[in-house]
């Protein structure tokens, strides 16, 4: 029993410790949306943000899980965006920026198994109720009731997806602290399980930053 509370608490305080470092980007974020002309260099990153189809464009920011609301926000998005705007499907952009503490969802099952990512984040496996030793949202929509959801079909129907290198960066230095491991080391490890269709960027912030100056609105999700 002594063993399960310390395990407990460890979590516990691993979580918070993440969000007090972190509590403050959400200040940084800009709340609505106008489009902009695209000026300055031309990097990797703004090529990315320039790939972001349709002149009706949507980024959900979705920093922490929220039982997968990211996701629905994006599906429901790219669902009623065509009737609602009278345009074709492919008149409706969308990108889904995955930051903070949503960042295992864009990980492959090895990083989940091995580094234990249900536990440390607080994910249950909607089939066993357990923590998940998978990623429970890339395949399938976790406990959502929406097949279309997943994270796969959103991003095989167009939605581009970005990753938050600041997040990545931390947890893995956080899970590696942890397990007496090279930070630099589980770094590597984790960019290089990043699931197909995902870019990573410098941060999820100026991923919400630059899509808002690039004409997409700005939601939320939680």
């Amino acid at each position: 029993m002594q063993n399960d509370e310390a395990t407990k608490k460890h979590r516990r305080d691993f979580l918070a410790l993440a969000a007090t470092a972190t509590a403050g980007l959400g200040a940084m974020l800009p709340l609505a949306g106008t489009a902009a002309a695209a000026t300055g260099p031309t990097t990797d990153f703004t090529r990315f943000l320039d790939s972001i189809p349709g002149n009706h464009k949507q980024v959900t920011d979705w920093p922490d899980l929220n039982h997968g609301m990211g996701l629905i926000y994006t599906l429901s998005f790219l669902m009623t965006g065509p009737e609602a705007y009278g345009v074709p499907a492919t008149d409706i952009g969308a990108l889904l920026v995955i930051r903070h503490k949503t960042i295992p969802i864009t990980l492959n099952d090895a990083i989940w198994s091995k580094y234990k990512l249900g536990e440390v984040f607080e994910i249950m496996d909607p089939d066993t109720g357990a923590p998940a030793l998978r990623n429970p949202y890339y395949l399938k929509p976790g406990a959502l009731p929406f097949a279309e959801a997943a994270l796969q079909k959103l991003i095989d129907g167009g939605v581009k997806v970005a990753a938050c290198n600041l997040a990545l960066t931390f947890f893995s230095g956080m899970v590696a602290k942890a397990a007496e491991m090279d930070p630099e080391a589980v770094k590597a490890e984790w960019l290089a399980g990043v699931l197909p269709g995902i870019t990573v960027v410098p941060s999820g912030t100026v991923a919400c930053n630059g899509a808002v100056g690039r004409g997409c609105a700005y939601l939320f999700a939680g």
